[in-house]
């Protein structure tokens, strides 16, 4: 497939992969500074399948409540327990790197899918040595299975339009690692990035120079050198020197960096004050998690981290706090402010908007599904559809719609012709259909079948099939349950969408 993007690998400095360190906020940091490309951190394939895409919009926690606002311009992955995974922007489209962990071909493409129109290029981590990377086959485990290397490559290259690159480290020989990179070649990627060390070396051992240069000597492709934070690259003309000693096309860094990403700057270097500053700007704007902020500031310390400056940030529990240790309190308040009058703006279209759908009809209250409240595998909607087989009504129907504004859900219930609905818009379908039938049993005064209410006869009915089906099987039956009872549970259960997870 064509690659139909300008993306070169030639000639560039590259901000590496890093877990904690390479999200929203140091990638914008370092592209500000010269570099050419950013890889976001290594996110794993099976935890970006779970994610939903949320365009220009967010979970933007705010004091002690989380709502959606369009208010940043950015894409989010967002995954089912409303954690923001990957986040991207603009700004950073043209030239921002996926880097997955997979050691599934086809899991690889469908995440390569959901986000390739909101990046410049896929990478696959093959250089981890990390456990968390390498005990599900993925990382440098990927270096002794060739033939999955080889597999998960040509699958990227043919299924998307975006370049597809690889990280890895060397093998224990030089020929086995030029014979690998080789074949990694022939899958039609379009750089490689070699980290300069084999995964059982640390940072403190010394970056195989020699080794990259044989690969960039042996392949046609660009070969991008990365590990040289130890041994060379101190400041902007390091990197230079690093890229002559290993013959590659590109220079990748990651801890120096992590420790001052002014390294990028032909310039010089910025002083750290400064850098952190530019960094924290970033953080609060694109509404970084305070953990993450913390985590990559603390790396930029390093020796400072016992000083009064470096404890307080250590006790730091909020981005508003962390602003306060660096002399920042009025552009978190500045910032602050915008954010919520874009909301208090959001809220008033919102509002309009309720009013005019509207419907005097429909019986309303203001209640959401908690499943805590409820018995496992037991919901208000299971109790909704009981109450009208017995009572001979038709089966519940819903109507449910998401909100353009917020992307929340809010669902209506028709039972005997009369319709319900919860007043709350949930994150959710199904939990808006929850809600909705919760409304209509109070209404009708029938039980819900929480916890607090006592005997569950729902469960007491299963509890009886299942001893049905056991004393059947007890006297030699084949252990099938009734036919109709089985009809009735699978009628019920694909209707009401159970167990709620």
């Amino acid at each position: 497939m064509t690659v139909n993007t300008p993306l070169c690998f030639r000639g560039k400095s590259i901000l590496a992969p890093m877990v904690r360190v390479g999200t929203l906020p140091m990638r914008l940091l370092a592209l500000d500074y010269g570099a050419d490309i950013v890889y976001c951190e290594e996110l794993i394939d099976i935890k970006m399948l779970q994610c939903k895409r949320v365009v220009n919009g967010k979970l933007f926690y705010f004091i002690c409540f989380s709502f959606h606002i369009d208010v940043l311009n950015t894409v989010d992955f967002v995954a089912p327990n409303e954690r923001i995974v990957f986040r991207t922007c603009e700004r950073e489209r043209h030239c921002v790197i996926f880097q997955m962990g997979s050691a599934d071909a086809e899991r690889a493409l469908a995440v390569a899918k959901l986000v390739e129109s909101d990046v410049a290029g896929i990478d696959i981590n093959m250089g981890c040595p990390k456990e968390y990377s390498t005990k599900g086959g993925m990382g440098a485990a990927l270096l002794s299975n060739p033939d999955k290397i080889e597999s998960i490559l040509t699958t990227l290259v043919k299924g998307i339009c975006k370049p597809v690159t690889c990280k890895i480290r060397i093998l224990p020989s030089v020929e086995d690692t030029v014979n690998l990179v080789k074949r990694i070649e022939k899958t039609g990627i379009a750089a490689i990035a070699v980290h300069g060390r084999n995964k059982e070396e640390r940072p403190q051992h010394p970056v195989h120079c020699d080794v990259i240069k044989a690969i960039s000597e042996a392949v046609s492709i660009p070969v991008i050198a990365n590990g040289g934070s130890h041994d060379f690259i101190r400041e902007y003309m390091d990197i230079e020197t690093f890229q002559k000693a290993t013959a590659a096309s590109s220079v990748m860094i990651a801890r120096a960096a992590m420790w001052n990403p002014s390294i990028f700057r032909k310039e010089g270097l910025f002083p750290l004050k400064k850098v952190m500053q530019d960094y924290i700007k970033y953080a609060v704007r694109y509404d970084n998690h305070y953990t993450n902020t913390k985590y990559c500031l603390c790396q930029m310390l390093r020796e400072q981290l016992e000083t009064t400056q470096g404890k307080k940030l250590h006790a730091a529990q909020s981005t508003q706090e962390i602003c306060e240790v660096f002399e920042m309190a009025d552009f978190y308040e500045e910032t602050t402010t915008v954010f919520t009058a874009k909301k208090t703006s959001l809220e008033t279209k919102i509002q309009d908007e309720d009013d005019q759908m509207d419907d005097p009809d429909v019986i309303k209250m203001a209640v959401r599904f908690d499943k805590r409240e409820y018995p496992p595998q037991i919901t208000p909607k299971m109790y909704l559809l009981e109450w009208c087989r017995k009572e001979k009504h038709p089966q519940p129907v819903y109507e449910t719609v998401q909100r353009p504004l917020d992307r929340l859900f809010c669902s209506v219930v028709t039972v005997a012709e009369q319709k319900y609905k919860s007043t709350l818009w949930d994150k959710s379908k199904k939990l808006a259909e929850q809600a909705a039938a919760i409304v209509c049993l109070r209404t009708l005064g029938v039980p819900e079948g929480k916890l607090c209410e006592g005997e569950n006869h729902l469960i007491n009915k299963r509890r009886r099939e299942d001893q049905e089906r056991l004393n059947n099987r007890d006297q030699g039956d084949d252990g099938a349950e009734p036919s109709h009872k089985k009809a009735n549970f699978i009628e019920g259960a694909s209707d009401i969408n159970v167990p709620e997870m």
